[in-house]
């Protein structure tokens, strides 16, 4: 195509251009003059960098739906949105399946919630289970890897899914009471259970993964804030607070110790920095049991039932606000989200009692349990 007189765009080239790109043409990309098609071809490999970049850009545009309210009247409490989501993954037949693995039933945690008894468990469940939070911790890092601007949390749920099936695990959130998903990911102003979707990731959003895995009869389970691309101050220090409010209740797990001194340990250091505790939620007994007792609530003044003993297993994963604590459900009927639309963050780590204190199943083996994030600040 002709067009005006230009100098060419070839390094160290300035040589009057007459001849554009006919790529760039299609593309609507200004410029792209060249001197001639030898001029041109040299320097292909370096300038074709530019259609890739804007082909990618017009795909993430493309995949906004257009019109996707699946629920016409709902008021949501921010700013964040439903967006398609791609059908239930399968898992093959040779990967042992926790019972609700095929009617979303899960009828064992079901009869055992009869019972407020805490299970101490023996020397092989317990080595079982630290397989099961060593694998939980390795699937985890598989998905931060891949954490940045534009990625959907269903391509990351395909990445959770297909680490759990490399291992031989089965993703336990997947048809757990009819969740869709084999994790959970909860973005900005979504306190947890959030479910993947096709929404790219945002510069700036927070980002929490859920991750539980099942492997030979027992769970792991552990999740993280992330920060997705450049995240403000105000973000940081509400996910900076919420790693030292579960690190100092985990620095307090020993024998002995009651389960209700936990939220009084949390609440303490959230509320000293101007947040607040999520009280719907809250950790939970894990074995051979997705979810059981103990009931572990992260708010003071709690009710919780029992006293910490050596062999008990079970998660302390404080949900913290940055304005209020109380949360509403999306239509969905799994999304929790702030009631005044403000962001929470959340950590989890599955905890095994001892004789003299505790062990992180799911710690990150090569940096004693440093958050990612941490990196980031």
């Amino acid at each position: 195509m002709m067009a005006d007189l230009r100098t060419c765009e070839s390094s160290g080239c300035n040589q009057p251009a007459k001849l554009q790109c006919p790529t760039c043409i299609k593309l609507g990309i200004q410029g792209s003059f060249f001197c001639a098609q030898d001029c041109f071809k040299q320097n292909w490999t370096e300038h074709k960098r530019v259609h890739k970049i804007v082909k990618a850009a017009a795909k993430i545009e493309d995949s906004k739906p257009a019109v996707y309210n699946p629920w016409p009247g709902f008021k949501f409490s921010g700013k964040l949105r439903p967006w398609p989501q791609s059908p239930r993954r399968e898992v093959p037949d040779h990967i042992a399946k926790p019972d609700y693995a095929e009617t979303g039933v899960p009828l064992s945690e079901i009869k055992s919630k009869q019972s407020t008894q805490i299970r101490v468990l023996s020397k092989d469940e317990i080595e079982k289970m630290r397989v099961a939070g060593r694998l939980a911790r390795e699937v985890m890092d598989t998905a931060a890897k891949n954490v940045r601007v534009g990625i959907t949390t269903d391509e990351l749920d395909k990445i959770v899914h297909e680490a759990c099936l490399e291992r031989n695990c089965y993703p336990s959130p997947l048809n757990y009471h009819g969740f869709p998903k084999s994790c959970c990911t909860s973005v900005n102003e979504v306190i947890c259970h959030g479910i993947p979707d096709m929404r790219p990731l945002e510069n700036g959003d927070l980002l929490n993964i859920d991750i539980t895995i099942y492997y030979n009869g027992f769970h792991g389970d552990l999740n993280e804030t992330f920060f997705v691309g450049e995240v403000d101050e105000e973000s940081k220090q509400l996910v900076k607070v919420t790693y030292e409010c579960i690190s100092q209740a985990i620095a307090a797990v020993k024998p002995g110790v009651k389960y209700r001194e936990v939220g009084n340990i949390i609440q303490k250091h959230a509320q000293a920095h101007g947040f607040s505790v999520v009280k719907s939620y809250c950790g939970h007994g894990i074995h051979e049991l997705f979810h059981t007792a103990p009931s572990v609530p992260h708010y003071a003044k709690n009710k919780a039932v029992g006293v910490m003993k050596p062999g008990h297993t079970f998660t302390i994963e404080p949900m913290i606000s940055q304005g209020t604590w109380r949360d509403e459900i999306w239509p969905d009927n799994w999304t929790a989200v702030t009631q005044d639309g403000k962001r929470s963050a959340q950590f989890e780590q599955t905890l095994l009692v001892t004789e003299t204190g505790c062990d992180i199943l799911t710690l990150r083996p090569d940096d004693n349990g440093r958050a990612h994030f941490l990196s980031q600040v």
